[in-house]
């Protein structure tokens, strides 16, 4: 079964000419989505994608109808593919049922990849350009160096508890046992 699928933006709340691509490609179902693009959640496409079957093809107008990045659009297609339903986009010429719009999806997963692996050494980057500054990334500690040296001198008395401890910081006693051992890193 040919199946299509649209959505339409904020800027053409009108997505007749869609349906009627999308009719012309021979699709005998099509799922319209009212949301803009800026919400995440797509209720439609969802319960769209759950109809096809295997031997299926999805149909859509263009690749920005459908996903939000291009790692969404790659993650969606290869559950497609995994489950052998074919894809076609009209307006990119995209066809994944012939060996073409095949090479073209490789080309996106590498694309997507590649974006990936471009963002995690940006952070990777920032987070060393921020540790040569002297700063550390992450929450503050929740007790200060002098809140743990005072833990440290009322835990000499015997007659205190690490729960006391920690109630009179206004911690639980996971995060007094983290600060002790944080100051004992320290002084080794």
């Amino acid at each position: 079964m040919i199946i299509g699928y649209t959505r339409a933006s904020s800027q053409d709340h009108n997505a007749e000419f869609q349906i009627d691509a999308l009719q012309h490609a021979g699709c005998e179902k099509i799922f319209r989505e009212e949301l803009t693009g800026h919400f995440k959640e797509r209720p439609v496409l969802q319960q769209c994608l759950r109809t096809l079957k295997k031997g299926d093809v999805l149909v859509i107008w263009k690749l920005g109808r459908m996903a939000r990045s291009l790692k969404d659009l790659v993650e969606t297609i290869q559950d497609l593919k995994d489950r052998n339903i074919g894809f076609k986009s009209l307006s990119e010429g995209i066809d994944t049922t012939g060996s073409e719009g095949q090479l073209v999806f490789h080309v996106f997963g590498a694309l997507a990849e590649f974006e990936h692996d471009l963002i995690r050494e940006r952070t990777k980057e920032g987070l060393q350009a921020t540790r040569a500054r002297g700063r550390k990334g992450g929450r503050k500690p929740s007790m200060s160096e002098a809140d743990v040296k005072e833990a440290v001198a009322m835990l000499t008395d015997p007659n205190i508890t690490k729960k006391e401890v920690a109630e009179h910081f206004r911690v639980t006693r996971t995060t007094l046992n983290s600060s002790l051992a944080r100051l004992n890193k320290e002084r080794m």
